[in-house]
């Protein structure tokens, strides 16, 4: 019998590892995720960390979610030798911030730690993650769940140093030197990262697959534990990884 790739799963902006034992139909399979370094403010170092995190694997699968999702690719581009498949769900090749009010917001962040941080900061960032479907999940999602837990989770220093690894980073045209079955899985509702993103990662990863969870955010992952893994389950049986 064959043996099955090991799931490491990237965690999003936040940084907090994922929650296992959520992904309900993914039990079966071995899984690992880790904690995203606050003191990295480039994708390639990230990279340089990601690696250092599935040496001693042989064949895994990385799944990326949102700025998880970028930093697979940056990992994905490398061609590792143990790396055999690709998800990424709700992920970008380049910034994704588009918006004058996030972007006066994200040059002002680096000098506002604090209160300010806390309350406006994230509190804006946490309606950007917002979807009209985030109620009727699994796991019913709020702007104040959002709020809440990149309070909790992800510190000052680390919201800096990631918005600057991506304010100038486009990994739009090494997209071509991805060579493993990829999954895109996209929500139906993301005002943040918009539609351009996902079709720009299917035009530029030969071979991808797109699957579009109905009714759902970008915040699927949080809401949709069930859903989501079911989705990647199926990926993972057409690829045999």
């Amino acid at each position: 019998m064959k043996n099955l790739s090991t799931l490491v799963m990237v965690p999003c902006f936040a940084g907090a590892p994922w929650q296992l034992d959520q992904l309900t139909c993914l039990q079966n399979r071995s899984m690992r995720t880790l904690c995203l370094p606050n003191d990295v403010c480039d994708l390639e170092s990230l990279a340089d960390f990601i690696a250092d995190q599935v040496k001693d694997l042989e064949s895994y699968v990385l799944v990326g979610d949102s700025y998880g999702a970028v930093s697979s690719i940056a990992v994905a581009t490398r061609q590792p030798r143990g790396l055999k498949g690709l998800v990424l769900s709700g992920g970008f090749a380049k910034s994704p911030i588009t918006s004058p009010l996030l972007k006066t917001l994200a040059a002002f962040v680096p000098f506002f730690p604090g209160p300010f941080y806390r309350q406006m900061t994230l509190r804006v960032h946490a309606a950007q993650l917002a979807s009209s479907f985030d109620k009727e999940g699994e796991i019913p999602w709020s702007t104040a769940k959002s709020h809440a837990f990149f309070a909790q989770q992800t510190p000052h220093k680390a919201y800096v140093n990631r918005m600057r690894s991506i304010e100038k980073v486009d990994y739009t045209a090494l997209l071509k030197k991805i060579d493993v079955p990829t999954l895109i899985l996209t929500p139906e509702e993301d005002k943040l990262i918009g539609e351009e993103a996902a079709g720009i990662l299917l035009k530029g990863i030969k071979g991808s697959q797109q699957v579009i969870m109905p009714r759902t955010g970008h915040m699927f992952r949080f809401s949709h534990p069930g859903a989501y893994s079911f989705e990647i389950r199926k990926f993972l049986e057409r690829a045999s990884l």
